[in-house]
Parts: structure tokens; C-alpha cells; sequence
């Protein structure tokens, strides 16, 4: 059957309800249902887009236009710099 017999499982469970209690237990299998259901229901709608949005058949590919780094840089302030520097230290 495997490595342990149906009487630990028992011995097991027996000490996990009395270590958090059913109150514990209850919410915690409601959340974890709840969850598994949300999934669920996000993988059909996103099937259902997948199957229901026309496609397009031009073949044509996204369009990337080439940026340079120098242009992408946030502006730093002298003194934020600084307070970087100091919290640093």
C-alpha cells in the first residue's frame, strides 16, 4: 500500500486537527476550493477568447523600433543619489 498504513494516516490527521483546529482547517479548505475553482474558470475564459478572436493572416510581425539606452534612463536627481548613499552606508 505504501509507506505508511491507513492507521497513520489516522495518527496524522488526528494530530493536525487537534494542532489547528477544525474551525482552522474548514477556512483553509474553503480557501484553497475557492482558488482551485477561480483557476478553472480563468483557464476556460481563456480558452474561450483564444478560440473566439479572429486572427490575423497577413504574416506580418509585430513592429520593434530600436531604442537606445541613453534615451530609456530615468533622470537622477543629485540629492536622491545621495540619500541612496547615505542609506546605503
Amino acid at each position: 500500500m505504501g509507506a505508511f498504513s491507513l492507521t497513520h494516516w489516522l495518527v496524522i490527521a488526528v494530530i493536525v486537527v487537534l494542532l489547528f483546529g477544525t474551525k482552522k482547517l474548514r477556512g483553509l479548505g474553503s480557501d484553497l476550493g475557492a482558488s482551485i475553482k477561480g483557476f478553472k474558470k480563468a483557464m476556460n475564459d481563456d480558452d474561450k477568447t483564444k478560440t473566439h478572436t479572429p486572427t490575423d493572416t497577413t504574416g506580418s510581425d509585430a513592429e520593434f523600433s530600436a531604442k537606445s539606452l541613453e534615451s530609456t534612463k530615468p533622470e537622477v536627481k543629485a540629492e536622491e543619489t545621495k540619500s541612496q548613499n547615505k542609506e546605503q552606508v
